[in-house]
């Protein structure tokens, strides 16, 4: 089993490019739990729900890991929550950094947000280009210092899906 991270700011084509990379290779997608917490809870986030959010997405991303795909394609994972979570509230439970560097992940996509518009969805809220650079900045600091394997992608919608299934590719025949 491959397993597969497309990470990087809001409104980057996460989502988009999880359905685009299945629907060419097969395999399974799991979801960002906060959205599905926001949506269930008919309200924002707040410090306090961080571990709740956290063992959510670790639940679907478990489930899924269970099914052994032989691709496992993540629209998330916990880097999101950690650097939400300080960007938010400031801080962020120790445990999930641990949990994360736990995992094994076999790629992480880091989608810029440069060369897409960003759209409100009513959940998202760094409407800012610095706002999105800084959080994609972050990621990849935080994705090098901890030896993580890392592709980033940019430009157009295009050019993001043809490196994506590109980087794939080489990933589902590597040894």
């Amino acid at each position: 089993m491959k397993v597969l991270v497309l990470t990087g700011p809001e409104s980057t084509g996460k989502s988009w490019l999880a359905e685009e990379i299945r629907a060419c290779f097969g395999g399974c997608v799991v979801g960002e739990y906060v959205r599905h917490f926001i949506d269930s809870e008919q309200r924002d986030t707040c410090h306090a729900d961080i571990p709740t959010i956290a063992r959510g997405q670790l639940a679907w991303e478990d489930a899924a890991r269970a099914q052994r795909p032989h691709l496992l394609i993540l629209d998330t994972h916990l880097l999101s929550n950690i650097l939400w979570s300080r960007y938010l509230f400031g801080d962020c439970p120790d445990w999930l950094e641990q949990e994360l560097l736990s995992r094994h992940y076999d790629l992480h996509l880091l989608l810029d947000p440069r060369g897409v518009p960003w759209v409100a969805d009513g959940q998202r809220c760094q409407p800012q280009l610095a706002e999105r650079l800084a959080f994609h900045s972050d990621c990849r600091d935080w994705l090098q210092a901890n030896e993580q394997p890392l592709r980033e992608l940019g430009g157009d919608w295009l050019l993001r899906r043809q490196t994506a299934l590109h980087e794939v590719q080489r990933l589902l025949h590597s040894e």
